[in-house]
């Protein structure tokens, strides 16, 4: 068996328990033979298919659209470190998001469509402010730079939505929830709402793969091949900018996970973007829904944030990789 057919066949199998889990445990256990025969047991039929499977399904979207965005990033980046929350992008996606409910904003063409569009917009320009602003302070746009960059930024972009909620009335509530991250009671509609941009964005990055290869040997080198790679670096910072604003739109911020999956694939089974965009997706849907099992058993009945979860796993992980890329630059 080759390497790569491996790395899939694992990855697989790790998503399909984890589903399995996420649709089964619970406050109320759910037999799998409720899954092919409903019939069996109507009440926990309906729990699964109206309550667990699009949770579980939303959580497994984020968790993909989260990690093959933090995959594309940070082979643009040569940067282990980039992910959308390192980078104040998902703080960016929070601003057009919660500037949206605040707001009320509606835009007539789009429907319910609004808030995962003003999202990637929010993410998308400050994902190009970042980048700007970084370059100007430091045109080899080390790793500290860009890092510390995307921190100014998310701590201006906290701010304004700080502002948002001392100003809010009613919307408190629904803000201050969505905000700590979670896909709790969401349901068929935001799985609807969010599905068609994580396709998009996703196909949009792997469309990129060779481009994301070549540009590890640096601009120069990959220019050489036959890479426009102002293009090429646009497209990216698109692509990642709708995956990101679609994955915050429904669950809110929820950080490390575009920065603990990427770097554990690439550690487990090689750099090549052909199979750590695809991989990464598969093992961030993974990942979050189980995160979100977590979340939601480990004190029960109470639930914790699913952004409290992933902190736990993804600080100890971002200090481990800081920490080996300073021994290793010394």
């Amino acid at each position: 068996m080759s390497k790569n057919v491996l790395a899939y066949s694992v990855s697989l199998l790790i998503l399909a328990g984890a589903i399995l889990l996420g649709v089964t445990v619970g406050t109320v256990s759910i037999s799998p033979v409720v899954l092919w025969n409903p019939s069996s047991d109507e009440a926990a039929a309906n729990i699964l298919w109206n309550i667990r499977m699009p949770r579980v399904i939303l959580a497994g979207l984020v968790g993909a659209a989260l990690a093959i965005a933090g995959a594309a990033f940070q082979g643009l980046l040569k940067n282990p470190l980039a992910d959308p929350y390192t980078l104040g992008v998902s703080s960016g996606a929070s601003v057009g998001a919660v500037m949206t409910l605040f707001f009320g904003i509606s835009i007539p063409f789009l429907g319910p469509f609004t808030l995962p569009v003003m999202s990637m917009i929010g993410a998308l320009l400050t994902m190009l402010a970042v980048m700007s602003f970084a370059k100007l302070v430091d045109r080899s746009m080390k790793m500290e730079t860009v890092i510390l960059t995307g921190i100014i930024f998310s701590s201006f972009l906290g701010s304004i939505i700080s502002l948002m909620i001392a100003l809010t009335g009613e919307e408190l509530r629904q803000i201050i929830g969505w905000l700590l991250g979670s896909v709790s009671m969401r349901g068929w509609p935001y799985v609807r709402m969010a599905l068609p941009f994580v396709l998009i964005g996703s196909f949009v990055l792997w469309l990129k793969r060779r481009e994301l290869n070549a540009m590890l040997f640096g601009e120069e080198r990959a220019q050489h091949l036959g890479v426009d790679v102002r293009k090429s670096k646009m497209i990216i910072l698109i692509g990642g900018s709708v995956l990101t604003g679609a994955a915050v739109s429904v669950s809110g911020t929820i950080g490390f996970v575009g920065l603990v999956v990427p770097h554990m694939t690439r550690l487990l089974w090689g750099s090549d973007h052909r199979h750590v965009l695809p991989l990464s997706f598969i093992n961030g849907a993974a990942l979050l829904i189980i995160c979100d099992l977590v979340s939601r058993t480990i004190i029960s009945p109470t639930e914790l944030p699913i952004g409290v979860i992933t902190a736990f796993i993804g600080a100890p992980v971002f200090a481990f990789i800081f920490f080996r890329q300073r021994k290793g630059g010394a």
